[in-house]
């Protein structure tokens, strides 16, 4: 057990503490590898030869340290590989680590619907079920012709080794995500644009809300809008310049919106993804002489502020508040 997959139980929107927690677990090892919002891989190999204890020792101690040096508690899987260590977090809890040896990935395997493998779609759960490969267990014992013949050479092979513990993943030092999604589900299916673009104007506040707490841009906008039939709708736009201003990226997702031309659509959740993040400091600014632009900046700016010392509700637009 050399992998741990951390994840730390932050707050709703406050994924501008993880780069402080993932330095916690740099103090172990420098194969880091961040899983935004909330959590981390982290490669222990030589860690535990350094120090003498096992992954799980390990874990309890940053358990510890995080509790007492952020006041944020954790739950930890640990496994031979990354794939592992993430099937293993899902039933671990706060307090315990939850670790599965080398010798137990067949039996920690056997008894999981196949959907729990990392990679397998609802489609491809689907098209296994229906042929009665419904666990890890009946995929790995299936012949690999079989698995190839009904999800494609390929994915067949993968299936067959994953479900059998071969974790063929690694733990990529500093992969910082390069894009941060929020989602707004209505409480039923909803008919009204107006709710639609109310929906729209929150998840672009929040997003660039959480874009300027990481210091950060993004240089495209995805707009996932689905349906009460289950069926879903996806586009992007590559934005003007590089941004974090929560107009902007409002503006963007109402253009995306609007080029659907949905008419009497029963929408029960819209989805914004910003894509192609980088560092605001080395993003270029045009330059304009809008003072509206550079009021509505000044204002950000402030609520900022607002939100950080009161709480993510402090100050929003009026149209959100009723």
């Amino acid at each position: 057990m050399t992998i741990l997959c951390v994840r730390f139980q932050l707050p709703p929107m406050y994924e501008a503490a993880l780069p402080g927690l993932l330095g916690l677990l740099e103090e172990f090892t420098p194969v880091v590898q961040a899983l935004p919002p909330d959590g981390a891989l982290a490669d222990l190999r030589g860690a535990e030869r350094y120090f003498g204890r096992t992954a799980v020792e390990l874990a309890s101690v940053i358990r510890v340290r995080a509790l007492a040096l952020h006041g944020v508690d954790c739950v930890i899987g640990a496994g031979p590989g990354p794939m592992l260590a993430r099937m293993a977090l899902r039933d671990a809890r706060p307090g315990v680590t939850r670790a599965v040896a080398g010798d137990e990935v067949r039996d920690f395997l056997a008894g999981k619907p196949v959907a729990a493998l990392p990679g397998v779609g609802a489609r491809t759960a689907r098209t296994l079920c229906e042929y009665g490969l419904d666990t890890l267990g009946r995929v790995a014992a299936a012949p690999l012709s079989t698995l190839q013949r009904l999800v494609g050479a390929r994915a067949g092979r993968e299936l067959r080794e994953k479900a059998n513990g071969v974790d063929r993943g690694r733990v990529v030092p500093n992969a910082v995500s390069r894009s941060l999604a929020t989602e707004r589900p209505f409480t039923r299916d909803e008919l009204d644009p107006g709710r639609h673009r109310r929906a729209l104007l929150s998840a672009g506040e929040e997003l660039g809300a959480r874009l300027r707490a990481l210091d950060t841009v993004c240089r495209s906008l995805t707009l996932t809008v689905r349906y009460a039939d289950r069926t879903a709708t996806t586009r992007t736009r590559t934005l003007p310049e590089p941004t974090a201003h929560s107009a902007a990226l409002s503006a963007a997702a109402y253009g995306l919106y609007e080029a659907l031309g949905l008419q009497r659509a029963r929408v029960r959740a819209i989805a914004l993804r910003a894509e192609g993040l980088g560092p605001a400091e080395q993003a270029s600014h045009q330059l304009t002489f809008d003072p509206v632009d550079e009021k509505l900046r000044r204002i950000e700016e402030v609520a900022d502020r607002a939100r950080a010392k009161f709480g993510p509700r402090a100050v929003m637009p009026g149209s959100l508040a009723a």
